[in-house]
């Protein structure tokens, strides 16, 4: 079927942009970053993503421009190809298939017809540098089998691998040891720090390197936070080295700039330090970066630096060390506890972000939109601190409500627990804190969820926890003399038995009040707070809960850590019908019946979907991922899917989203990521591209004249030359890059057809010569009247020119009469 080919499981967004260096074209215009199995490029002036270069099979581990033809572009990948791009027009140009899984790759100006890559040795953890040659063919798919040994014993990140001096030396390192390999000399020396377990030579490992372009130094960052200089290193005995000191942790990366001048270093700090002269006292610093500092990268032209960031974020840097743009991507915390959760108003997708932070990210321009600091806290970067944690959030009402959980516990007994519950403020279109309560339960809370219930009067927020109690939470009047406020309240506490309260969810109509205690589903009534009925299957802990909703809003499914997924018929107080499946997610469709379930086997994660009125699925989608999905949720589509098929209707209305515990976010989609930008991003790039050159400066001003003239020509204008941008030929001379436009005298005959006057329009020598002065008298009245007054809607121009005579000048009729004598009688041997 056409739609089972079409829907498949893709990688939407949230991949690391700070896999790789990021890597600037040569104008300074875009920036190139590794983003998961595709290259992303974006503007550097408007932050937008203005394509997505799209063709690998697994992940992107290398990009370079490629140094004959700066409007290309190198990738490399772990399906063993090396791809050649035109990026402006995001054309894939070549494929080159070398076999081995790539993990870097280099370019050198010097060799026209090679690159250099890293491969994979016998071992796991040996690699080679080795040049590949890229033969020259007319077929798009090539094999490139001829591979030349550089170097071994190296390490796979780039990282640790620099080109020197116009590329007649390639530097690697790699634990304690530097090697220097020459070209011409075909040589390579080694270099090797103290390893001894001192407190001197601890931590002399290697973390980065970096050549300089024009002179035989080697910069080297250290795990004590030193910078070495290397000089002399093409003589074993002779060699010298000098250190810079200013990091207090590990040097994540180096960066020379263009002309040599300056070194670039960054680490933890999220300080990036500038050595001028690469002297200890000339330094400049670009300090509150952020986050650490994971690579350095300098734009061809010298104008822009770069440095990406652990929080998935890269920032553009101007010479001065002044950012100019941000390009944040979904930042990956070390655990996802608040799972994934939609904004009702933004429909961004809102997890766990920076320490302490809610982040709110969009899925259409994958792209974060901003922030909330919920913990309200300096977080210090100190592996031996415990920090506050985020763990739990819910919105409710619609987005009007936040509430948040926030955890910390150095021992056992000691466990400092925090709620806040936040509303949102349109004036200032963020979250205000409300409330705060301290130690809302006396152990951990498992789950909170809030009343959403349309018909519901009064906010309502429930929260469970491991002490044994759920409570009930409710907005109450808190006004006082001063001013009008509204404040939350324990409304109720109840409890079932002395177990632990594992789950809590609400009915689509707010009418029942489900509670888990471990192996035990309690049914509340949400008016009396009252204890209804029991589901008790002995099947385990009960992992998740949620009730059906519209025509299944009578069935309750609940899901157990011993591989059961059971629903329960609330009309009957029995079990409906009960399945063996690992759940380890299940999320209900806030716009259907569906419910989609996630199971997990050692062959890997598979979906389910299916109604509760039906135990047979209706979508099953086996290997979703490899590895354990986390989290998932439904998506409200801005624009409805048209699927006829019974298996993809549910995909209609929402689109269903999840989270690896890789930290990757999946879906299931039908467009390809190039077809998700957005008009604007588009555009942006149709303008960005433009050659300048003095043809199109020429084109350009005229079509500006013509512009400016428009609003002010006549209707019965004597000759009305065409607009520049209406002819194909014009459009394809401007738009198409000049490396792939055929040839000058194939365009020549068209370009110049389309600049010739129809036919149809009358000559200059058939029109009388006092219509054509009483013409241009009338145009010169209208552009007066343009200017002295705006009021005047619909005028006569035939009176005006009868009221009003205005005198030519001496120039003026010397241009007229040179008009009139041009003959045009060739256009009609055309």
């Amino acid at each position: 079927m056409v739609e089972r080919e079409c829907v498949r499981v893709v990688r939407c967004g949230g991949s690391e942009l700070n896999f790789r260096r990021a890597v600037f074209s040569a104008d300074s215009k875009y920036i190139f970053c590794v983003s998961g199995d595709f290259v992303k490029v974006y503007s550097t002036a408007t932050e937008e993503c203005v394509h997505i270069l799209q063709g690998h099979r697994n992940l992107v581990t290398g990009i370079q421009l490629n140094p004959n033809n700066h409007l290309q572009l190198y990738s490399c990948s772990f399906d063993g190809t090396i791809k050649l791009w035109d990026y402006v027009d995001g054309i894939l140009i070549k494929t080159f298939i070398v076999g081995h899984k790539l993990h870097a790759l280099f370019t050198v100006a010097h060799a026209e017809d090679s690159v250099f890559v890293t491969i994979n040795k016998e071992k796991p953890d040996i690699f080679q540098l080795v040049s590949v040659k890229l033969p020259k063919s007319s077929s798009q798919e090539i094999e490139s089998k001829e591979l030349s040994f550089v170097l071994d014993y190296i390490n796979q990140s780039p990282k640790y691998i620099a080109f020197g001096n116009e590329g007649e030396y390639v530097a690697a390192v790699r634990d304690f040891s530097l090697s220097v390999y020459f070209f011409k000399k075909k040589t390579t020396s080694r270099f090797t720090l103290s390893s001894s377990r001192n407190k001197k030579h601890a931590k002399n490992n290697f973390t980065c390197v970096a050549c300089h372009p024009k002179e035989d130094c080697i910069a080297t960052g250290h795990k004590d936070g030193k910078i070495r200089l290397w000089r002399n290193f093409d003589d074993d005995k002779k060699y010298t080295y000098t250190c810079l000191h200013w990091h207090h942790d590990m040097v994540m990366d180096l960066a020379f700039s263009v002309t040599g001048t300056s070194l670039l270093s960054g680490g933890r700090e999220s300080v990036l330090v500038e050595w001028r002269d690469a002297a200890e006292k000339n330094k400049e610093f670009l300090p509150r970066l952020g986050a650490t500092i994971e690579h350095i990268s300098v734009s061809p032209a010298g104008d822009l630096f770069c440095t990406s960031h652990s929080d998935n974020k890269i920032i553009v840097i101007h010479r001065n060390l002044e950012a100019s743009a941000v390009i944040q991507g979904l930042v990956k915390d070390s655990n996802i506890f608040t799972g994934l959760m939609i904004d009702p108003r933004t429909k961004a997708l809102v997890l766990n972000g920076k320490p302490g932070h809610l982040q709110f990210y969009s899925l259409q321009s994958d792209k974060q939109l901003y922030n909330l600091d919920i913990v309200q806290q300096e977080y210090i970067n100190d592996y031996g601190l415990i920090q506050i944690e985020l763990t739990k959030a819910a919105f409710g009402c619609y987005g009007n409500w936040l509430a948040t959980v926030e955890q910390r516990q150095e021992k056992e007994t000691e466990l400092e627990l925090q709620m806040k519950l936040w509303m949102y403020n349109k004036k200032t279109q963020g979250f205000v804190l409300n409330t705060k309560v301290n130690m809302p339960h006396e152990d951990h809370i498992t789950a909170l969820c809030f009343c959403n219930a349309e018909k519901s009067e009064n906010p309502t927020l429930v929260t469970a926890s491991k002490d044994g109690h759920f409570k009930v939470w409710i907005l109450t009047d808190d006004s006082d003399i001063y001013k009008k406020a509204v404040g939350w309240t324990c409304d109720f506490v109840g409890s079932y038995h002395k177990y632990q309260a594992t789950n809590c969810c609400f009915s689509e109509d707010g009418s029942l009040l489900a509670v888990s205690f471990e192996e035990i589903v309690t049914i509340w009534d949400s008016e009396t707070w009252e204890l209804k009925c029991t589901f008790c299957q002995r099947a385990g802990k009960i992992r998740h809960l949620c009730f059906g909703r519209l025509t299944c809003s009578k069935y309750l499914l609940g899901a157990t850590e011993n591989g059961i997924l059971c629903c329960w018929n609330l009309l009957s107080c029995a079990l409906e019908w009960s399945a063996k499946l690992n759940v380890r997610v299940m999320e209900p469709d806030l716009n259907s019946e569906n419910i989609a379930a996630i199971s997990h086997s050692s062959m890997g994660s598979d979906l389910f979907v299916f109604k509760p009125s039906e135990p047979r699925p209706l979508y099953i989608q086996k290997n979703i991922s490899r590895e354990e999905v986390q989290w998932g949720v439904f998506v409200p589509r801005d624009v409805p899917e048209s699927f006829t098929s019974e298996s993809y209707r549910w995909l209609n209305r929402s689109q269903f989203y999840f989270l690896t515990k890789s930290q990757s976010l999946l879906t299931l989609s039908t467009k390809s990521p190039e077809e998700k930008l957005t008009p604007t991003s588009k555009q942006l790039l149709a303008e960005e591209s433009l050659p300048t050159t003095p043809f199109y400066f020429i084109l350009g001003k005229h079509r500006q004249q013509q512009d400016e003239k428009l609003n002010a020509a006549l209707e019965n204008e004597l000759v009305q030359l065409p607009l520049t941008e209406n002819i194909p030929a014009i459009n394809e001379l401007l738009h198409t890059p000049a490396h792939v436009l055929p040839s000058a005298s194939f365009l020549c005959s068209m370009f110049v057809n389309s600049l010739l006057l129809s036919k149809e329009s009358k000559s200059a020598e058939e029109i009388p010569d006092d219509v054509d002065m009483e013409e241009e008298k009338e145009s010169d009245d209208s552009d007066e009247e343009n200017d002295f007054t705006e009021k005047v809607q619909d005028t006569d121009n035939t009176d005006l020119g009868e009221d009003i005579i205005h005198q030519l000048s001496k120039s003026e009729e010397k241009e007229l009469r040179k008009f009139r004598k041009v003959d045009y009688s060739w256009i009609t041997a055309l």
